[in-house]
């Protein structure tokens, strides 16, 4: 714990300036940001006698270690910044909210030449226009199913839309009538993108015109005793009005407006989002967080619209945002918001009719919230603390192991041997924490030496960066221990994830992975494994992580020189949390394991070519049908190919006449041999 006055700036070092400031651990972490006025006045507030600071606010500044500011021209900037570096940083006690599930979206993909309908979560994509959020993605297909009629937009995946194009034969939706099929050319793709806009003006609210314009050409079909058009026509009008029956009018004045309501106690506190477009409810969203910062609802409520309209542009951000109180700094937010949309917001709280009454709904869905997050919450920490705690007691920690670290190890018969480390941190997967590896050190099967290995450089990695992070913490700079640049050989990151650097980069401050060390450490198997890793750590001088094994037979839990292992009671909590970790490193491990092993089963004796890129790769399979077609040709029979020069050719049968032709796969579930295709892979 540090004190205050350790770091705290000399008189006269902070700017009487609008800025931003970050606050940082002994370990260079961004641990908070925030946005002042005057970075004087409110930096000077966090260094009073912590007695007469909010008991939050005396943790933040006796976990931080030191402070620095960025000064910005206006307070507009300083919101732009704030938001960016809490985005970047995920500052542990800045408030952050979490989406209680994933909302879908009715989205329009626009940015195709011929425009989809879909339903659509996660984050949004450039080009797509998107309605909602939705509460169920059955109302969305409900809805959708109804508009087709009058907007026939494609709604089929590229998969289906490309086969339908090829056998010149619309799927079932063309046939009824809700598809104009563009697929086999119905209609042109400028009267399909109409089509598509059509269809996303009525979802934005302008309904009056589609509907007027159809109950025209209705009444002068019936006028001309077009009688089968004008009933169409009239299902259609129908199907229209039923569409919007499912969103209730709760403005009469068609306004766009987004209400945000908060509920909170002294450690939590839900937000609830009601869109209204076109004086309609259109969609509802909540959010969740934990008061990890001295904030009331103002400060709550300029949180929720950085979160909610900071990656947003242009109609995404209503013209009103009601909200129960006006953050601090009012006018900035709203010039700040006026900037993401692009013309005037106004930022208000409703004072009476109908926007206070709805402002009052959303408020009680936000009490509601709360509640059920409350009571799902309670259940969920109770367990994990009495797993973590039955842990602990079993291996006679100190105290409960905050983060677990597991290592497995996988292979098919020696080969493709790789491991994995898979985090958990309160009980919980950090999914964004797991790491691969290969096995460089040694060729064949031997777990225990693959343990070995992996646990070395696990903690090798955290070593160097302890030691670099020391040295920058004093301004010396690089270190020797973990050389700048690519990962090292052999490490991997997990999916989605960005490529390991070797080093911490404290000037940006963002985690590390290999950083942190866990309080255990649990492998896949029994005393070899284990002692295999309580060998690497002991090599490496560490002697405040405790190691564990769980083996599969029993279920025993192994410790390092024990010859008896600690058997816990199958109901017990510890015990299913070590078989969860464990089971996930497992998954982890033997995921990717079969992911090189298909690379490896598909690799073709041309990927050994010097010179020989993937076009003309392409182009020789293509010509001969198969490698083992072209590796049988003559030299004249490959200089034929397009592209292909005689010395190209030369090289190109040198080389498959050096590569063995690979042995036949076999398909392990019927013994039949699989033959080779295109590209020499098997199918």
């Amino acid at each position: 714990m540090a004190d205050p006055s350790s770091y705290r700036p000399k008189p006269g070092q902070i700017p009487d300036s609008p800025g931003v400031y970050k606050f940082r651990d002994e370990h260079r972490r961004v641990i908070y940001v925030g946005k002042a006025k005057s970075l004087r006045q409110r930096l000077a507030n966090y260094f009073q006698p912590l007695t007469s600071l909010h008991p939050r606010t005396a943790t933040m500044v006796t976990t931080a270690a030191s402070v620095e500011w960025t000064v910005v021209s206006t307070e507009v900037e300083a919101l732009q910044l704030e938001y960016s570096w809490i985005k970047e940083f995920d500052p542990r006690f800045n408030v952050k909210y979490r989406d209680d599930k994933s909302y879908p979206y009715l989205a329009v993909t626009l940015n195709e030449e011929y425009p989809r309908v879909q339903v659509m979560r996660g984050a949004k994509k450039k080009g797509v226009r998107y309605f909602g959020p939705y509460g169920h993605a059955w109302a969305i297909r409900e809805t959708v199913d109804l508009m087709l009629r009058v907007f026939p937009v494609r709604t089929c995946s590229a998969g289906v839309f490309k086969r339908s194009a090829q056998i010149g034969r619309p799927c079932l939706l063309g046939y009824i009538g809700k598809c104009a099929a563009p697929c086999v050319g119905r209609v042109t793709p400028e009267e399909h993108r109409e089509l598509a806009e059509d269809f996303c003006d009525f979802m934005a609210g302008r309904t009056g015109t589609h509907i007027r314009r159809l109950e025209k050409e209705m009444a002068a079909a019936a006028e001309e005793m077009e009688y089968e058009r004008a009933a169409r026509l009239r299902d259609d009008i129908g199907a229209l009005r039923r569409a919007l029956e499912k969103n209730a009018v709760v403005f009469a004045d068609a306004t766009d407006a987004d209400l945000i309501a908060v509920a909170e106690d002294e450690l939590e506190a839900a937000v609830q989002i009601f869109h209204v477009r076109g004086g309609r409810v259109r969609g509802q969203r909540g959010w969740v967080t934990d008061k990890v910062e001295a904030v009331d609802t103002a400060g709550l409520v300029e949180h929720a619209l950085q979160q909610l309209y900071g990656e947003e542009t242009g109609d995404s951000v209503p013209k009103e945002v009601l909200v129960p109180a006006l953050p601090e700094d009012a006018e900035s937010v709203g010039a700040w918001l006026a900037e993401r949309r692009g013309s005037q917001v106004s930022l208000r709280v409703p004072q009476r009719g109908d926007k206070k009454d709805l402002m009052a709904t959303v408020a009680r869905n936000a009490q509601q919230a709360l509640a059920l997050h409350k009571t799902k919450r309670a259940s969920d920490l109770t367990t994990r603390s009495r797993a973590l705690e039955e842990i602990a007691g079993a291996l006679e920690l100190d105290s409960a192991p905050l983060r677990i670290e597991c290592f497995d190890i996988s292979h098919l018969q020696g080969e493709d041997v790789v491991a994995s480390m898979v985090v958990f941190e309160d009980g919980l997967a950090r999914k964004s924490e797991y790491r691969r590896f290969q096995i460089k050190g040694f060729e064949g099967q031997d777990d225990v030496r693959s343990m070995h290995e992996v646990i070395t450089r696990r903690f090798k990695r955290y070593l160097a960066e302890s030691a670099r992070l020391g040295e920058w913490a004093d301004g010396e700079g690089d270190t020797d221990g973990a050389p700048a640049g690519p990962a090292p050989s052999g490490e991997v990151p997990a999916p989605g994830e960005a490529p390991v650097e070797a080093g911490p980069r404290t000037e940006d401050g963002r985690p590390k992975r290999f950083a942190y060390p866990p309080q255990l450490v649990v492998v896949d198997g029994g005393q070899p494994q284990v002692a295999a890793a309580k060998r690497a750590l002991d090599e490496l001088g560490i002697d405040d992580v405790a190691v564990c094994g769980l083996a599969k037979r029993l279920e025993e839990v192994w410790l390092p020189g024990d010859d008896d292992p600690v058997v816990l009671p199958r109901s017990s909590e510890g015990l299913y949390l070590l078989q969860r970790v464990r089971d996930e490193a497992h998954r982890f491990a033997i995921t990717y394991q079969r992911a090189k092993r298909t690379k490896r089963f598909k690799a073709s004796p041309l990927d050994a070519v010097p010179g020989l890129g993937e076009s003309r790769k392409q182009a020789l399979v293509k010509h001969f049908g198969s490698v083992k077609k072209l590796r049988s040709a003559t030299i004249e029979q490959i200089c034929e190919v397009p592209g292909i020069g005689r010395k190209t050719a030369e090289t190109v049968a040198a080389a498959l006449a050096q590569a063995a032709p690979a042995a036949p796969a076999v398909n392990t579930a019927t013994g039949e041999i699989i033959e080779e295709d295109d590209g020499g892979s098997a199918k």
